[in-house]
This record gives C-alpha cells, sequence and structure tokens, in this order.
C-alpha cells in the first residue's frame, strides 16, 4: 500500500510526523500482544512462516540455519540503524564472513541479485496476518521486493486488532509518505487460474518474532 505525497510546485513532500513508532504512536488501547493468535492464524493462513524466538541470540541461530540451507551469497538488509541489536546481528553476520549489504546505495546496487532480504515491521495486524512495514525509505522498499525470500524481524508484543486500528496508528506517524502491508509471499492466479508464489515477488515471507531484544535507539 503506497501512500502518495501531495506535490507542492515540482516537488513531492514526504513527511512523517515522529520516528520512534512505539515511544511516540503506540497506545495501550491500540497496540498489544493480546492479539498475537490471531495473527498467528491468519499470517499462516497467508503462507507466512512464523519464527518465534527468545532474544536476538535465537534469531541469529535461526538466521543462520537459514542462510546454510538456502546457500546465500548475498544479502541486503535494513533496519541497523534503529536497532542496535540488529545492527550488531548484521555485523557479526558479516565478521563470519557472509556477504551482506547494510549501506543504502550498495543496497541500490545488490538488491536484485540478492537471495535475502532482511528488514524490520513496525507491527502486525491480526485480522489479516499483516505486517506494517516503513517503506519511507527507497531502501526499504527493494529488500522487501527483490530478493526471492523476505526475513522480517517483528516485536510480537506489537499487534493491532485490525486495519481500521492500523491506519490509528499510522496517522500518528506520517502526514505523507509510504507505507507497506505484508500479508505472506507474493502470490498470483494469473497464470491460467493456478496459484503461484514468487511471481511479483518474494516466494518465502519468514517474520521473526524477538521477544526481547528488539529495543529501539532512542534519539
Amino acid at each position: 500500500m503506497g501512500v502518495e505525497s501531495d506535490v507542492l510546485g515540482e516537488s513531492a513532500i514526504m513527511l512523517k510526523v515522529c520516528n520512534d513508532w512505539p515511544r511516540e504512536a503506540f497506545t495501550e488501547e491500540l497496540v498489544s500482544g493480546k492479539y498475537w493468535q490471531d495473527f498467528t492464524v491468519n499470517a499462516k493462513a497467508a503462507s507466512a512462516e512464523l519464527w518465534r524466538v527468545k532474544d536476538m541470540a535465537e534469531a541469529k541461530e535461526k538466521l543462520e540455519g537459514l542462510m546454510e540451507s538456502l546457500k546465500v551469497k548475498k544479502t541486503v538488509a535494513v533496519g541497523g540503524e534503529e536497532l542496535p541489536s540488529l545492527n550488531y546481528l548484521y555485523d557479526e553476520l558479516s565478521q563470519a564472513g557472509h556477504e551482506i549489504y547494510t549501506d543504502k546505495f550498495d543496497i541500490a546496487r545488490q538488491a536484485s541479485q540478492a537471495d535475502l532480504g532482511i528488514s524490520v515491521a513496525e507491527f502486525g495486524v491480526g485480522e489479516t496476518g499483516s505486517v506494517c512495514v516503513d517503506t519511507y525509505a527507497f531502501e526499504s522498499r527493494v529488500v522487501g521486493m527483490l530478493p526471492p525470500v523476505h526475513v522480517v524481524f517483528l516485536d510480537p508484543a506489537y499487534m493491532v486488532k485490525d486495519v481500521e486500528t492500523a491506519f490509528e496508528v499510522i496517522a500518528k506517524v506520517y502526514k505523507e509518505g509510504y507505507m507497506g502491508f505484508i500479508t505472506g509471499p507474493s502470490r498470483t492466479a494469473d497464470i491460467e487460474r493456478v496459484l503461484s508464489l514468487g511471481v511479483h515477488g518474494p516466494s518465502r515471507f519468514i517474520v521473526m518474532a524477538v521477544e526481547q531484544g528488539l529495543e529501539r535507539q532512542v534519539h
């Protein structure tokens, strides 16, 4: 879902009202982990894979196992600037010999050849099993669209009941800009009415739900 900005003269404005979603936009009335079970049922129904882990150490283990099984050569990843623990994970993977690109210019060059994309979801939607991804930056969009496998890190406590509530939260963050709702892997039935995965985007979509350690860097 793209929300196009208004055009003033010859330039378009993309304005975020705040950058720290949990601190500035989440309230107990809107966001709660009690919608996790609904999210789980609906996300799995949409062919998403859910990996719930205790902390970033377990997340790293799962991620390295995935990279090994897929024989991943190139990875493009975002979210490290906001999440110190994720940035540390990227550094560890790089030091271990994995070819991982986090710079926005490198991502722009490498995304179309990457085997794996990693990003961060702001929250999940219980009603649809979707995750809401902040795609304000170009690199955040291509990481989730071009590689054949997309892993999204998510705090399972950050859940909203339905799409209507999701827009209430988004309205606290954006005046104009781009947002994305991802519901499972890419799918189409355009080819002889047969459901196919991965034609217009990733064929695998994995939600890495981390219970502890995804705290944001407070500016």
